[in-house]
């Protein structure tokens, strides 16, 4: 990808997905105020080869070809919907095939949704611990939004826009500071 990339990894197990959508709307912000190139995925997008991979290698092509734009994305978003106080077994069994010093410094935007409120936390204690054994660059700001933020499948909360919005900016300072940096970089 010659265009630095914001890419979206989303856990979810069917479409169409509220999960997905949810993802995808921050991956779009976000290149839409930066002119990066966008791109979603989810685990349907793998393939089938991820239930039997016991290391990267073992991905099928299109499943290589996720996991490289993952890894190579200049901001990861990721989410997953919740399945019984966390995300979903292929999601984590995804991230297992990463070898853990390729997402280091990367920034990630951590997001999830699910049926309640009562799992609000699953993005600081499940996502949050996950990303921070990669030493990623996990932003301050993670959104989760519940079934009833949503209407006939789009994001409707007024709250959770808020807070969406604020993780988008965490995302553009950080992408802004980057830049500045190889700016100054280049010109010594």
């Amino acid at each position: 990808m010659t265009n630095p990339t914001v890419v979206g990894f989303s856990g979810n197990l069917t479409r169409p997905s509220k999960t997905r959508g949810f993802v995808e709307h921050f991956v779009n912000e976000i290149a839409h105020r930066h002119g990066l190139a966008a791109v979603t995925f989810d685990l349907d997008d793998v393939g089938t080869s991820l239930g039997t991979a016991r290391w990267s290698r073992d991905l099928d092509d299109t499943g290589r070809k996720v996991l490289d734009a993952v890894v190579t994305a200049e901001v990861l978003v990721v989410g997953s919907p919740t399945y019984k106080g966390s995300y979903t077994g292929l999601f984590k069994h995804f991230f297992d095939l990463v070898d853990p010093a390729v997402l280091r410094g990367k920034p990630v935007l951590l997001t999830a949704t699910g049926g309640g409120e009562r799992h609000a936390l699953m993005v600081e204690h499940q996502l949050r611990p996950l990303f921070a054994f990669f030493e990623a660059l996990v932003l301050p700001t993670a959104v989760y939004a519940t079934d009833k933020d949503f209407l006939d499948g789009v994001l409707a909360s007024e709250a959770i826009r808020k807070r969406g919005e604020q993780a988008i900016d965490d995302a553009s300072s950080l992408l802004i500071s980057r830049r500045r940096g190889v700016e100054r970089a280049s010109s010594t």
